[in-house]
C-alpha cells in the first residue's frame, strides 16, 4: 500500500507540467494562453472547461499552485483512491473555474481563468474539515448543522479575503474552498484501507 502514497498528487503535478510544456510549444507558434483559458461565452471553446484546470499563465503561477497541491494533496490522498482523488481535483477545479467566470461576468469582467488553484483550495478545505481534530472540536462545541454551515461559510470568506489580489480568481478560490469544506465534512474521498490502492 505504501507504494501508492503520493502517486495521485504526482500524477496531477505531471499533468499540469505537461500542459505547461504544451502551452510553451504552442505559444512559440502563435497560440496564446487564451486557447487554454476558460472564458465567457463558455461554448466558444468547450475544451477549456478541462484545460483551464491544468493550464497556467506563467511558471511562477504553476510553481505556486504545485506547492499548494503537494502540501494538501499528499495528505488528502492518503485516505482515498487514485480515481477518487483525480475526480475530486478535476470536478472541484472545473466548478471553481465556472464560479469565477460566472460571478466575474455578472460583475462586468471578461477575463478568463487558468490554474489548478480552485482544486488546491478544495483540497485545503477538505483537509481542514475531514481530520479527527476538527471532528473533536465540532463535537466538543456541539455545533448543529446550521452553525457548522455558518462557520464554514465564514472560513471560506476569510480565506478568500486573504488571497484577494489582482489577477487572482478569488471567486474560484471561494468556491473551491467551500466545496472542499463540505466534501470534507461528508468524507467523500474516504475509503476502506483495503481499497486505497485502487
Amino acid at each position: 500500500m505504501a507504494r501508492f502514497r503520493g502517486q495521485a498528487t504526482l500524477e496531477v503535478m505531471a499533468i499540469a507540467i505537461l500542459m505547461f510544456l504544451v502551452q510553451l510549444v504552442l505559444a512559440s507558434i502563435g497560440y496564446g494562453v487564451e486557447m487554454f483559458a476558460l472564458a465567457a461565452p463558455l461554448l466558444d471553446r468547450p475544451w477549456t472547461i478541462i484545460t483551464a484546470v491544468y493550464a497556467h499563465g506563467s511558471l511562477d503561477h504553476l510553481i505556486a499552485n504545485l506547492v499548494g497541491l503537494v502540501l494538501f494533496g499528499l495528505l488528502v490522498e492518503r485516505r482515498s483512491t487514485r480515481g477518487r482523488f483525480h475526480a475530486f481535483v478535476l470536478l472541484t477545479g472545473v466548478i471553481a473555474a465556472l464560479a469565477q467566470i460566472v460571478i466575474a461576468t455578472l460583475l462586468g469582467s471578461s477575463a478568463g481563468v487558468l490554474g489548478i488553484s480552485g482544486a488546491v483550495f478544495a483540497l485545503m478545505g477538505y483537509l481542514l474539515t475531514s481530520n479527527p481534530v476538527t471532528e473533536s472540536v465540532i463535537g466538543w462545541f456541539q455545533l448543529n448543522a446550521r452553525a457548522q454551515l455558518v462557520l464554514m461559510f465564514a472560513m471560506a470568506i476569510a480565506i478568500t479575503w486573504v488571497t484577494w489580489g489582482e489577477q487572482v480568481a478569488v471567486f474560484g478560490h471561494f468556491a473551491g474552498f467551500s466545496l472542499g469544506l463540505l466534501a470534507g465534512r461528508m468524507h467523500v474521498l474516504r475509503v476502506d484501507q483495503a481499497h486505497q490502492s485502487v
